[in-house]
C-alpha cells in the first residue's frame, strides 16, 4: 500500500506527521513524502524542516493521498502542478484525504464539489465558496474522500481510516501503541467551547476573515 503525503512550504507539521505516525503502521505500508521539488520544505514558523523524497511526477498511483494544511495552502489554490497531480492520482486512489486547510486545496482542484468535507474552523466559509458542503464533524467520510478538521484531528482521521483499511483491531493496536488517549487540560479546542473573547480574537487575526 503506497501512501503519498504532500509537502509544501509553510505546511503545518502536525497535519502531516500525525497521520504519518498512524498510517505508516498499516500492513505493507510504504509512505512517500511528495512535493513540487525534492528537498527540504519549512513549516509555517520556518523553524522546522521536512524532506520531500519524490517529485510529483514520480508518484503516479498511490493508494492513499494525504493533503495537509497550513499557511502555505494559500500558494496552492490556483491551477498548477499540485492541482494537476491531485486530479491525476485521484483517478486511481483508493482514498483521497486531507487535514485542516488541506481540504481547501482539494476543493480548489475540483475534487470536493458537492461533497461533505471538514476543514479548520476558521476556513469553513472558504470551503463552502469552493463548492464543498462544510461539515462540522471532526472527521468526515464522503465516499473515498476523508477530511479532517483542524490540525490535531488528523490523528482521528488517520485512525478512522486505518480501521476502514485494516480493521478495528489493527487500528486499536496502533492507537494503544502511540498511547493516543487525549485528556486536554483545557476545554478550549473548539469555538463551541472556548471562551468567547478568545474565539473573537482568533477570528479577528485570521487570514480567512
Amino acid at each position: 500500500m503506497r501512501i503519498a503525503i504532500l509537502l509544501f512550504e509553510r505546511v503545518t507539521v502536525l497535519d502531516a506527521i500525525g497521520p504519518y505516525e498512524v498510517l505508516r503502521q498499516l500492513p505493507d505500508a510504504q509512505v512517500v513524502f511528495v512535493g513540487e521539488r525534492v528537498g527540504t520544505v519549512r513549516d509555517e514558523s520556518g523553524g522546522l524542516g521536512l524532506t520531500v523524497d519524490a517529485p510529483l511526477a514520480e508518484v503516479t498511483n498511490p493508494d492513499v493521498v494525504l493533503v495537509p494544511g497550513g499557511p502555505g495552502q494559500s500558494d496552492h489554490m490556483t491551477e498548477g502542478p499540485v492541482h494537476a497531480w491531485l486530479r491525476a492520482v485521484d483517478r486511481t486512489s483508493t482514498w483521497t484525504t486531507s487535514v485542516c486547510t488541506g481540504s481547501l486545496i482539494l476543493a480548489a482542484a475540483g475534487l470536493l464539489r458537492g461533497r461533505r468535507a471538514a476543514t479548520y474552523w476558521l476556513a469553513v466559509d472558504a470551503l463552502a465558496a469552493l463548492g464543498a458542503v462544510p461539515s462540522r464533524e471532526r472527521v468526515t467520510f464522503d465516499g473515498k474522500y476523508v477530511t479532517a478538521a483542524g490540525v490535531s484531528s488528523g490523528l482521528d482521521m488517520a485512525l478512522a481510516l486505518a480501521g476502514r483499511i485494516a480493521g478495528d483491531r489493527r487500528a486499536q493496536g496502533i492507537q494503544l501503541g502511540i498511547e493516543y488517549d487525549p485528556q486536554p487540560p483545557y476545554d478550549a479546542g473548539s469555538p463551541a467551547t472556548a471562551p468567547t473573547d478568545l474565539v473573537h480574537a482568533q477570528r479577528a487575526g485570521s487570514r480567512f476573515r
